[in-house]
């Protein structure tokens, strides 16, 4: 299926941290890795191009992998670039194989036959969300991000933000957590959004399901070493279990009420 991109010696196209983990969340990371395959020559980009956050979320892998750590959830993370095949993008639209990225031209992108883009998602995509659907379960989807502090020449001065789709209430809830810390600034649907035409992992995987999700974004200056990933993972480690039993409450208000209304 995959021999043709990815030679034998070469990491498989994503890795899983604690796959029995109890905490009943499973953590994703899209974009955790900067790996191009060798048959593509980099893409035609230079070597500090693939240091830049086009190639992937500064600082989430390491985030991610404590914050899981701490919980003793499950997590997720994608091996190549997302320059290589955009994990959060649906296979079939033009960004999931980027020719521009902010401003660099991605000149191994120009021009890719449908047969070129097949085999990037077989060797890639189709293994990663398959692994995605095996783990998921009942478990909350927890989307882990990162956004460059300057996009476009335009300081972004958010320092996390929430995005959501069709079900904000846990974003809500852990953004107003968030807030109370009195020491951020949070956004939500800011610098994104989720939709169904920008984004896959949440509508897919979450909301298809029925499942409560967040979509967590982190700005990459405060992640980019490991005393920052720290940092941010035991904040969260001690805000998400919170924002986790505040939902659980609100849930059974809810179903109480509906039970009341119905006598």
């Amino acid at each position: 299926m995959s021999e043709a991109l990815l030679a034998a010696d070469e990491p498989a196209p994503f890795r899983v941290e604690n796959a029995d983990g109890s905490a009943g969340i499973l953590f994703t990371a899209d974009h955790a890795g900067r790996r191009i395959p060798r048959a593509l020559n980099d893409l035609g980009l230079r070597a500090a191009d693939l240091e830049r956050h086009i190639a992937w979320d500064i600082g989430i892998d390491g985030t991610t992998a404590r914050l899981a750590k701490l919980l003793d959830a499950t997590a997720i993370f994608q091996t190549y670039s997302r320059l290589v095949m955009d994990c959060n993008r649906d296979p079939d639209v033009p960004d999931a194989y980027p020719t521009i990225s902010e401003a660099t031209p991605v000149p191994g992108n120009a021009g890719l036959t449908p047969a070129e883009k097949l085999l990037r998602r077989q060797a890639i995509f189709d293994p990663y969300h398959a692994e995605i659907e095996a783990l998921k379960g009942q478990k909350i989807y927890i989307a882990m991000h990162s956004f460059t502090p300057v996009y476009l020449g335009v300081e972004r001065q958010m320092q996390v933000a929430l995005l959501y789709n069709r079900n904000p209430r846990l974003s809500a809830i852990l953004a107003g957590l968030l807030r109370e810390e009195g020491d951020l600034a949070v956004a939500e649907n800011l610098p994104y959004q989720v939709s169904d035409e920008t984004d896959y992992g949440v509508p897919v995987h979450a909301e298809r399901s029925g499942l409560d999700y967040l979509e967590i974004e982190i700005r990459q200056d405060l992640i980019a070493d490991a005393a920052g990933q720290a940092a941010w993972a035991e904040r969260l480690a001690r805000l998400l279990p919170l924002a986790i039993r505040k939902l659980a409450i609100e849930k059974l208000a809810i179903e109480k009420l509906g039970i009341e209304k119905l006598r």
